[in-house]
């Protein structure tokens, strides 16, 4: 059974340490920081974030469900994203769970574990299962500037 997310102070403080490291310009990973005007209040929100790299495109997932950050660019269909001085502003088109399990199939396998935790599906899981999994991960296909590769990417 896959882990439920929970805000916790550690979340909030690894969050905050990896978000100061990120607008430093130190690479983090595929990590980066996605900046999306809220829902209600329209003022930017931010947030770390990992960029996959899958088949030469770029997607956002969220390993911990519909989070906030999840519902603000699902209403915007737009974000900034952030390393350093680079900034990006993109526009997003999320995935069916169709697609997006092809997209968790290819990748799940490089996922930390931790990150792991939180699905129900290892890199041996048949695609139907991961169709189900989709369900509770939401995938954004990352339109803008052509994906460069990992190396130099946001």
């Amino acid at each position: 059974m896959a882990k439920t997310y929970r805000v916790s102070p550690f979340v909030k403080t690894s969050n905050a340490m990896v978000a100061a490291l990120l607008r430093l310009g130190v690479k983090v990973g595929d990590n980066i920081l996605l900046t999306v005007p809220g829902r209600k209040s329209g003022e930017p929100r931010t947030t770390p974030v990992t960029i996959l790299h899958w088949n030469d495109e770029r997607w956002l997932q969220s390993p911990f469900g519909e989070v906030n950050w999840v519902r603000n660019l699902r209403a915007s269909g737009q974000a900034t994203l952030t390393r350093g001085r680079r900034t990006e502003s993109v526009a997003v088109v999320e995935q069916t769970p169709v697609a997006a399990a092809q997209v968790y199939k290819g990748t799940i396998a490089s996922f930390p574990s931790m990150i792991k935790a939180y699905f129900d599906v290892t890199p041996d899981s048949t695609i139907a299962e991961f169709e189900k999994e989709a369900l509770r991960h939401p995938m954004f296909r990352v339109i803008g500037a052509p994906a460069t590769p990992p190396s130099s990417a946001l």
